[in-house]
């Protein structure tokens, strides 16, 4: 006697735009209940797909956030070119400011869980402006004359623009708009950029 056969199940296969909505559900939930408390569940949940899904195509939680963050990562900044130093980083500031109101709570989310992954931390460095972003307005302002040479604090523009945009939240319980930001350029980031020893 022979038992009947079954055919084995065939696992469809999730399409790159199903898995950018994904990864947007993903982050929407991170947005809403921060790191800590984000589950697989809730993600599949609210992307009406199984867990399965979620864990065969990133194996987990943090590899799934990362995932999310570079996926989110906001256009090149290197293509602003507004002909000055101070024009490039207005125009910045302004592309930034919509991205601060949206990940301000994104990045409170994640900062502590980042000290805790090495991946998350590096996916959410990615996500941020990378030093190599903010060098290419540095090395177009030399080119340009406007500054003598590479100045040291290059290598600290990420943290300087960082601090302007995500920190104000913490000093004057509000967001950093792009007035706020161009102000910060002005004061901060512009005459430490000029500044010779």
């Amino acid at each position: 006697m022979s038992l009947p056969t079954s055919r084995p199940v065939r696992r469809q296969r999730v399409d790159e735009d199903r898995a950018s909505d994904l990864l947007h559900v993903a982050l929407d939930v991170l947005r809403e209940v921060g790191y800590e408390a984000l589950t697989m569940d809730a993600v599949a949940a609210r992307g009406r797909c199984s867990k399965a899904t979620l864990y065969r195509l990133w194996g987990g939680k943090p590899r799934m956030v990362g995932a999310a963050l570079r996926a989110d990562r906001p256009a090149d900044a290197t293509t602003v070119d507004t002909g000055s130093l101070r024009g490039d980083l207005v125009s910045l500031a302004h592309l930034a400011a919509a991205q601060v109101a949206r990940d301000t709570p994104l990045v409170a989310a994640l900062a502590h869980a980042a000290l805790q992954d090495e991946e998350l931390a590096r996916a959410l460095h990615e996500s941020l402006l990378a030093q190599e972003d903010l060098a290419v307005f540095v090395e177009r302002a030399v080119g340009r004359g406007e500054l003598p040479g590479t100045p040291a604090a290059t290598a600290f523009l990420p943290q300087l623009f960082f601090a302007g945009c995500f920190t104000r939240p913490l000093f004057e319980n509000t967001l950093a708009d792009a007035g706020y930001i161009v102000e910060f350029i002005d004061a901060v980031i512009l005459p430490v950029l000029r500044y010779r020893p």
